[in-house]
């Protein structure tokens, strides 16, 4: 615990990993304020983090790409750091709408940025992605793996992380962590918050959740032609909690540091299979998931997963949950928000 509360803002803390991590910053003694746009969250989140924490966070609405907004917030509050999620995530929608992507990935984060210099706030954890290694050259992929993208959300990702790069070594004073996530997945075991997406889901594991509580027909599988044991897509999935905890320790590290950029990975060291996902969710909810094998995204790649050695060297961080608690905690936030008896 630290012995007086700082304010941490956290853009897009209304959403899945940024709810998660406002429960964790709460828990290790934090006070928080959230700015969220709503786009793809729903402000009911709050009550539910006031449920298991016992403090609901103080909340905005608005939009990371208003500047005289974001200028307003750090002169009335005494914003000590930032925890950036803010923007879009879905790869596929990237590849349709570039521009949307682009502007509120990269403008917003430009716009906080230099609302940020401007206010002399110089701490920040950016939510960055995996996807900024593009093709993986070699498994398990390391920090220093070069950095490409095959679609342009990974980009905006890629981008926002040279930016903030760049800033750095620009001007002293800047305590930069670049936190790169592999897949998360779960919820809080409370099954007060989880993933909701908005229509339907484009990550995998909600979509499996919702196929098992009936509310669609089959999971779509997308591709089984991959060099991989079952043909299926491979990768890195991670307990949301235990991400959470890593933006706590990061941000930790980032106090304690002196000025040193931070960049780890984010995940659990292990690939699973979309068939094996499927598997270990029928497993966790004693339902059968049908699926349906149609051709593969644009932008996906076959396998991915992460080297976590640097963060437990530098954070002392390592993922605790097993695949089977992802599921059965994912399973136990889509039957409460499904209407259904809690439960395993």
């Amino acid at each position: 615990m630290i012995a007086e509360k700082e304010t941490v803002l956290v853009t897009g803390g209304v959403g899945y990993i940024g709810s998660h991590t406002t429960v964790a910053l709460q828990e290790a003694g934090y006070r928080v304020l959230i700015l969220d746009n709503l786009c793809n969250s729903d402000v009911a989140v709050l009550k539910a983090i006031a449920k298991i924490t016992g403090e609901e966070p103080c909340f905005i609405e608005g939009d990371i790409r208003d500047r005289g907004l974001l200028d307003k917030i750090f002169s009335n509050y005494r914003i000590k750091a930032v925890m950036h999620f803010a923007g879009l995530k879905a790869v596929g929608e990237s590849a349709e709408q570039p521009l949307a992507y682009y502007d509120n990935n990269v403008n917003g984060s430009l716009q906080l940025l230099q609302a940020m210099q401007e206010a002399d706030v110089r701490t920040i954890v950016f939510s960055s992605s995996a996807t900024v290694y593009g093709d993986p050259q070699s498994l398990p992929l390391t920090e220093n793996h070069p950095r490409s993208a095959t679609n342009p959300y990974g980009n905006t990702k890629l981008m926002v992380e040279e930016i903030l790069e760049n800033l750095y070594a620009s001007e002293a004073g800047w305590r930069v962590a670049l936190l790169r996530y592999f897949n998360p997945i779960g919820a809080h075991r409370s099954g007060q918050i989880g993933e909701a997406p908005q229509g339907t889901p484009n990550n995998l594991l909600p979509y499996v959740a919702q196929v098992a509580t009936g509310r669609r027909a089959q999971v779509q599988v997308f591709g089984a032609d991959y060099d991989t044991p079952d043909g299926t897509g491979v990768r890195d999935y991670i307990h949301v909690l235990d991400l959470a905890q890593g933006h706590v320790a990061a941000l930790a590290y980032c106090k304690q540091s002196d000025g040193e950029l931070l960049t780890v990975n984010l995940g659990t060291g292990k690939g699973y299979s979309v068939l094996e996902i499927i598997a270990a969710f029928e497993q966790a909810s004693g339902k059968h998931i049908p699926y349906q094998v149609v051709a593969r995204r644009p932008g996906d790649i076959a396998e991915c997963w992460a080297d976590t050695e640097q963060a437990y060297r530098l954070l002392g961080w390592r993922a605790s949950r097993t695949l089977p608690e992802m599921c059965e905690d994912a399973w136990r936030w889509e039957q409460n928000r499904s209407g259904q008896a809690s439960g395993g």
